[in-house]
């Protein structure tokens, strides 16, 4: 069994900047790609960034440019940095990760983080 627990949410203006962390905890596990997702009010969860374990990224077009992902895989923690932000990044910001323990793999979701940008 694979805890994310996910931290740096919080209120800011537009153009400003925010930090997020997601620390995973278990025993005997791997991780494979680590990942951020978000979901404003009404719409469906989207995915933001991407990072696999190699380093390789993926972003959502929306955030390109702008946002940052990245990860500690010594203590499997995974960031999105944040800048510049719009109003429309307005959501709660959930981080996902694929683990293997032994044979098994599956994913795993945070608890959510809210990130509020106001103009």
């Amino acid at each position: 069994q694979v805890q994310l627990v996910e931290s740096g949410g919080g209120l800011v203006q537009a153009g400003g900047s925010l930090r997020l962390s997601c620390a995973a905890s278990g025993s005997r596990f791997s991780i494979n790609t680590m990942s951020w997702y978000r979901q404003a009010p009404g719409k469906q969860r989207e995915l933001v960034a991407a990072i696999t374990s190699g380093g390789s990224t993926n972003y959502a077009d929306s955030v390109k440019g702008r946002f940052t992902i990245s990860r500690d895989n010594a203590n499997n923690t995974v960031y999105l940095q944040m800048n510049s932000l719009k109003r429309e990044d307005t959501a709660v910001y959930y981080c996902y990760c694929h683990a293997v323990s032994g044979l098994v793999g599956r994913g795993y979701w945070g608890q959510g983080t809210q990130v509020t940008v106001s103009s």
